[in-house]
């Protein structure tokens, strides 16, 4: 079923208006970028890996829906965000002034690899979030949009970009929360090693049981501790909802 049009935006064309929890809605484009249950599953286990964090920071914030559904159920934390791609940032900065927390929350227009753009935060973080592209450059189409293409294709780096990033901005006893390509655990390993970091926890996201996991959502620390590992299955084998999809479904505020 095509996307239901809210509004046609003069700059961002064709615009829906989508709850991403019980109470804060956000524009995404109809044929643009969306939020999908990875974001979702990432702001979900972030949550559970530091339930009281009061300084949270995403990387390549995109529209906003793991910056919101954490300021959401975070209501006395302070958010930031960055963004470099300009749709994105141009939705972003609309989402947050809808939330009805706005006044908590800090974006910056920018690429996640400048240094002196995150230091402008002039804080440190309990909690530091990102949602990778998952593809290289070379699996990029010609005729893609370019704000779905940013979300997908490593132009600017990929998760050994955002571990770089985040590190360095981390408080004691703080959590790095990270998605991206279930394959790309080797990769998330060895930037985590580089940065003084240590794999604390890993989500596999499973879109049907019996499948491989499509996603993974990897859990850093500075303080080394036992791997805990889980999985998150969305579907059952005849495509039945899961208890795993009725929780991610509760954690947003909608009925299970």
């Amino acid at each position: 079923m095509a996307p239901k049009i809210a509004v046609h935006d003069p700059v961002l064309g064709p615009l829906t208006d989508d709850l991403l929890s019980r109470d804060v809605r956000v524009f995404q484009r109809a044929k643009g970028h969306r939020f999908s249950s990875d974001d979702v599953a990432t702001a979900f286990v972030a949550h559970r890996a530091r339930p009281a964090a009061r300084q949270v920071l995403d990387l390549g914030t995109g529209l906003g829906s793991v910056l919101l559904l954490l300021g959401w159920k975070l209501p006395e934390a302070e958010l930031c965000g960055v963004e470099a791609q300009a749709v994105s940032f141009e939705l972003l900065t609309r989402n947050v002034a809808r939330s009805g927390f706005h006044e908590r929350v800090r974006v910056r227009h920018g690429d996640l690899r400048d240094s002196q753009l995150l230091a402008g935060f002039e804080r440190r973080f309990d909690l530091v979030t990102g949602t990778p592209p998952y593809f290289p450059p070379q699996a990029a189409l010609e005729a893609e949009d370019e704000q779905r293409a940013y979300a997908r294709i490593e132009y600017r780096g990929g998760v050994e970009a955002y571990i770089e990033a985040g590190a360095p901005l981390l408080s004691p006893g703080a959590a790095l929360v990270l998605c991206g390509d279930a394959r790309a655990e080797a990769r998330v390993e060895q930037a985590s090693r580089a940065a003084n970091l240590c794999m604390v926890g890993r989500t596999g996201v499973v879109a049907r049981a019996g499948q491989p996991a499509l996603f993974a959502i990897w859990t850093l620390t500075a303080a080394p501790a036992p791997l805990a590992a889980q999985t998150l299955t969305l579907r059952g084998p005849s495509g039945e909802t899961t208890p795993d999809a009725r929780a991610l479904r509760e954690f947003s505020g909608f009925a299970p």
